[in-house]
């Protein structure tokens, strides 16, 4: 699993993982990274983070720990068509990922990084 911050003020942390997600792992990827990147690239002006859906993403122990830092979120329509701009950088990445074509999950996620 691969989790990327983006912003109007520059790129954010990057975060690889294995396996799968559940909103309690989602919570320790946006402490150590998301609230990092955050700080760094909005250096304290306000921002609304944006998230699709996913169940990590809208559980309640999510929504509370968002709310506990006050971090505004876009609210994102439940059955809405996967209009986030990251879902372009990340098919640019698959792209370009895919034509190196790394054999091990190091590879792929040197390849991953660097583009």
């Amino acid at each position: 699993m691969v989790w990327g911050y983006m912003s109007a003020c520059g790129m954010g942390s990057l975060h690889v993982w294995k396996g799968t997600i559940n909103a309690e792992k989602y919570i320790q990827v946006l402490e150590q990274h998301m609230l990092p990147s955050r700080r760094h690239l909005f250096q304290g002006r306000p921002c609304i983070f944006q998230q699709d859906n996913a169940r990590p993403h809208s559980a309640s122990i999510t929504t509370s720990w968002l709310r506990r830092r006050r971090i505004r979120v876009l609210k994102w329509p439940v059955c809405s068509p996967d209009l986030s701009p990251i879902e372009n950088i990340w098919r640019i990445i698959k792209r370009k990922v895919r034509q190196r074509r790394p054999k091990t999950i190091e590879q792929l996620e040197a390849c991953i990084r660097q583009e």
